[in-house]
């Protein structure tokens, strides 16, 4: 396990990208954070929802700030339509610019595609954001796994679809998992336990007993041991190691601001 995403500011804009993409120089990607844009109160200030209440022109702002620090089409973004499914969706050249509302991608929760300059993006507030990347046969994918999508096995069924429609071979696939609610303040009942503990993975590093009927749930943890579990490498998997709710400076998180709040985005391209 590689440990640590890089922390970047472009024109004041904060990101996090993986080191270990970086160097394939294959792919444009990162994660947002919340510094860098032009919202104000609780979404202050890169809020990149559209379904928060938030000034949707201000919003339209803030991603043209996020695609000229990435290099990327604002027309072309393709988004995921979030459902806590395991839902995958195959992208191509057709679907560039189903954004904003403008779309036929439905209860779609991953996206994957082989073609370049497709901008793929998810959508993320305590979440766990997955990024995956085949630099031999030119593949990428992201994952939004809450921990119902988490418990769905969202992120080895993506690796599946990589292999399935494209070819992959998981020993080449490259795996990040970035910013999402840490074990330290994801706190937990019985019915989402009862659903993890379906799970054929060591649940003692997944899951802390409170003693008052609560649990602690590591979703960093959970879902490094189902992409170990589904055949990728434990050298090809980096981790942030960043908690959305204890770094408010930084993130948004919809547990810690009571759902008052706004949301990040991972973005990945295919050069």
């Amino acid at each position: 396990m590689n440990k640590g995403f890089k922390r970047n500011e472009i024109d004041g804009v904060v990101f996090y990208t993986i080191p270990e993409f970086e160097n394939t120089g294959k792919v444009k990607h990162l994660f947002s954070t919340r510094i860098g844009g032009v919202s104000k109160c609780q979404y202050s200030s890169l809020n990149l929802s559209l379904t928060r209440y938030d000034d949707k022109e201000g919003v339209y702002e803030n991603f043209r700030r996020v695609c000229k620090v990435l290099d990327i089409k604002y027309d072309d973004m393709v988004f995921s339509n979030q459902v806590h499914s395991a839902s995958i969706r195959m992208v191509t050249s057709s679907d560039k610019g189903k954004n904003f509302g403008v779309s036929d991608i439905k209860n779609a929760d991953a996206l994957m595609t082989n073609e370049r300059g497709i901008p793929l993006v998810t959508f993320y507030a305590d979440c766990t954001p997955l990024y995956f990347l085949d630099p031999v046969k030119n593949v990428i994918a992201l994952s939004h796994a809450g921990w119902r999508g988490t418990v769905k096995e969202i992120g080895p069924k993506t690796v599946e679809a990589m292999v399935n429609t494209y070819g992959s071979n998981k020993k080449d696939i490259l795996a990040g998992i970035g910013p999402a609610i840490g074990v330290c303040c994801y706190e937990v009942g019985k019915d989402v336990v009862d659903e993890v503990s379906k799970l054929d993975i060591d649940l003692d590093k997944v899951l802390i007993d409170n003693g008052n009927g609560q649990w602690m749930l590591n979703l960093e943890m959970t879902n490094y041991l189902e992409l170990i579990k589904c055949g990728i490498k434990d050298d090809n998997i980096t981790v942030s190691g960043l908690c959305t709710s204890c770094c408010a400076d930084e993130f948004y998180s919809y547990r810690r601001d009571k759902g008052k709040t706004g949301s990040m985005a991972a973005f990945m391209e295919l050069k």
